[in-house]
């Protein structure tokens, strides 16, 4: 038997010798081209569409092995396996830090490498092992009621552009010859929601909307060559967004030269028949897909392409031209290179989840809380008598991670972090007091004479994934993952109320999730207020050392807090009338940018390099900012454009930002270039114009609105741009 078996062992190497001796593409010293070309005129018609699913299957007598593209990374590599947990996406857009999220993005890649080469070594080829990521989500926060919107960077264009092309530069990585990790862009284009109906809707969007707002972050990422772009579910001006010649051909194409491949969204192509009715069937939609450019096909549809082909509505040839687009993605990870032939396979499973991957998720956590409400309650000391910790959140794991998410063993609640930043002299207590979104069954109350017992009580409220997220996922939202209802859960705003009857101790609210809600009451009732989004593994400690001064906050909101869901258009209206800080004219809750601090700064008056400038002309523009408080702490420096009033151009347009770590009494001079491509206008047609007139022009620590000064931050500087 042991003789059979090497038999059969000298057998296949003899076959595999034969096979690297005649195969260009396992040459590595041919082009690209060379190499995908050659692997594509070894396959049958069967094997190219099989290729081309996101499960592709093993080609034994190639020695190719199983891959599914199918991975994701949205706040740390989910659903492989333990990893690091960084905190959920709109928290790195509320960070206001590209540098750190290029970080973050880097050790996100070094970790998913790990894994990958730990696989690899098993000869595991499973779902969500590969190097393939379907991420970033670069979607526009549009509207709060989209569940998804946790997954995006918020409202806004330019931060989204910025915090997006961070994130895929660092997990691309920075070798010539190779990827780390392929990154994507998702969901192309025109997609937040409704959740309910993706599979069915139609979003209509101007020229102007489309070219000003929903692509830009888009076109960044091509130009910063993200390997992908994922289409999405829904049609965008009655064209399926899988298979329209406008967004694929025209925009992403021809007029972007987009090099990488093209994914579908799973089960997006079944939609062209099923939900959007522009086809009879699985042929004709497969035929559609792979003509307007979609090279991979998350589903199981692509088989039908061999009875397209046989019908003629496709060519072999246009399947190959699909398929070689797509493999050079596997070929510039090194899949079909040598072990040891690109500098990632080096990557050792010790940085998974590693201290200083730890502290980075800290870190972001600490810059993207932010403080909405502090009547001089904060920063706390940590050796008073008696803290109690309450509310639904506070012990809740599920509370951290948002969705999209890795597992981790070392999960820190809100709880746990306030534990470990008190004084061993101290007293701690917990009770959770309710259920997350429904009265309790049980109506004895033990919580309420705690909380007026205790010197300080935390209450962390809030929402979690089981309340917002994707169509399947928030199993508690009676709207499929959307919240249709903007308020908080009554039965939390009542315990809230029950704490502050008759209590006269300080009362802190910690308030999770993903996207705006109505905060009014808590306002109100609390005596601060810090909203921590899904913070992480690290969150706990993170909102420890941001309550008890070891840190001042610094985040900033991403994404417009409405008052009331009154103030805006219907949720399944796309145009971008009235909506975000750029377009709402509504006074909100909390305004984009903004953010207390434990210190306050100043602006100097704003000066430009000239006043009055022709077209095509670049002006510089600075301010010195100055912490005039007793605490060193981090300012974010933000940069508003208001273009000359055309009737149609936005109210304010975030345009730069830094961040900044001031010292009491130190000053720094930030500038901003004022480029001739910062300062054009979209017009109705989606064309980029430099409009002659006044230009107003504003440099502080948040939006340049009444209500921004109203909720504490310092008035911005501000100046006039004539350009003729």
């Amino acid at each position: 038997m042991r003789e059979i078996r090497i038999l059969i062992c000298l057998l296949m190497m003899s076959i595999s010798g034969i096979v690297n001796a005649q195969s260009i593409y396992l040459d590595t010293t041919k082009t690209l081209d060379e190499r995908v070309n050659d692997l594509v005129s070894k396959l049958t018609l069967d094997e190219k569409v099989h290729q081309m699913m996101n499960v592709s299957p093993a080609i034994p007598r190639l020695n190719i092995p199983e891959y599914d593209w199918w991975n994701e990374a949205l706040h740390g590599v989910a659903r492989g396996g333990v990893a690091t947990v960084f905190p959920q996406a709109i928290a790195f857009g509320a960070t206001f830090d590209d540098k750190l999220i290029n970080q973050v993005s880097t050790a996100i890649s070094d970790e998913a490498r790990a894994m990958y080469n730990a696989a690899q070594a098993d000869n595991y080829h499973l779902r969500f092992d590969g190097l393939t990521f379907w991420t970033p989500n670069i979607n526009i926060f549009r509207d709060p009621r989209w569940g998804r919107g946790q997954e995006t960077y918020g409202e806004d264009p330019y931060l989204t552009a910025t915090i997006g092309v961070a994130f895929v530069t660092g997990m691309q990585g920075n070798d010539p010859k190779h990827l780390k990790v392929a990154a994507c862009a998702k969901h192309f284009a025109v997609h937040s929601g409704p959740e309910r109906l993706r599979h069915v809707f139609n979003a209509q969007a101007s020229s102007k909307d489309l070219y000003e707002t929903y692509l830009p972050a888009f076109k960044a990422l091509v130009n910063a060559h993200v390997e992908a772009v994922m289409c999405a579910y829904n049609r965008t001006n009655n064209e399926p967004c899988c298979g329209s010649n406008l967004l694929l051909d025209s925009v992403l194409r021809d007029q972007w030269h987009f090099k990488g491949h093209v994914v579908s969204d799973c089960g997006a192509i079944a939609d062209f028949y099923m939900g959007h009715h522009v086809v009879p069937g699985q042929p004709e939609a497969v035929a559609l897909a792979v003509k307007h450019g979609v090279d991979l096909n998350c589903g199981d549809e692509y088989p039908a392409l061999v009875e397209a082909v046989k019908r003629g509505l496709i060519t072999e040839k246009e399947i190959d031209a699909a398929l070689s687009t797509l493999l050079k993605t596997r070929f510039k990870l090194g899949m079909f290179d040598p072990k040891g032939s690109s500098p990632y396979d080096k990557i050792s499973t010790d940085v998974i989840n590693s201290p200083e991957h730890r502290q980075l998720a800290k870190q972001v956590a600490l810059e993207s809380i932010v403080m909405v409400k502090n009547n001089g309650v904060l920063p706390l000391r940590n050796d008073l008598p008696k803290y109690f910790v309450t509310g639904p959140n506070a012990a809740n794991e599920g509370a951290l991670i948002g969705n999209y998410y890795g597992i981790n063993p070392q999960m820190t609640t809100i709880m746990e972090g306030l534990a470990s930043g008190i004084s061993p002299a101290s007293e701690m207590q917990y009770k959770q007091g309710i259920l997350l979104d429904r009265p309790n069954a049980n109506p004895i109350d033990w919580t309420t004479d705690d909380a007026k017992a205790s010197n300080v009580t935390f209450v962390a409220l809030g929402i979690t994934g089981l309340l917002e997220g994707e169509e399947g996922e928030a199993i508690a939202s009676p709207n499929f993952g959307d919240r249709l209802d903007y308020n908080l859960p009554q039965n939390q705003i009542d315990f809230l109320k029950k704490l502050r009857a008759g209590n006269k101790n300080k009362i802190v609210a910690i308030i999770t999730g993903g996207s705006p809600m109505n905060l009014a009451e808590v306002q109100e009732l609390a005596d601060a207020v810090l909203l921590v989004w899904y913070p992480g593994e690290e969150g706990g400690h993170a909102i420890s050392d941001i309550v008890f001064g070891k840190v001042s906050p610094s985040g900033r909101i991403p994404v417009t807090f409405p008052k009331s869901l009154d103030q805006l258009p219907v949720y399944e209206n796309y145009s971008m009338k009235g909506r975000t800080y750029r377009y709402m004219t509504a006074e909100p809750m909390y305004p984009f940018g903004f953010g207390l601090s434990y210190t306050s700064f100043a602006y100097s008056p704003l000066k430009l390099s000239a006043a009055q400038v022709k077209k095509n002309i670049t002006v510089q523009a600075e301010s010195i900012v100055t912490n005039n408080g007793k605490t060193e702490a981090d300012e974010v420096v933000q940069l508003y454009i208001t273009n000359p009033d055309d009737g149609e151009n936005p109210l304010f347009s975030l345009k730069g930002f830094k961040r900044v770590h001031l010292k009491p009494g130190e000053s720094q001079n930030v500038q901003f270039a004022l480029t001739p491509d910062i300062l054009k206008s979209i017009n109705d047609d989606g064309k980029a114009i430099q409009l002659a007139g006044n230009y107003h022009v504003y440099i502080g620590g948040s939006l340049p609105t009444k209500r921004s000064e109203d909720l504490g931050m310092p008035k911005c500087a501000d100046a006039i741009l004539k350009v003729k």
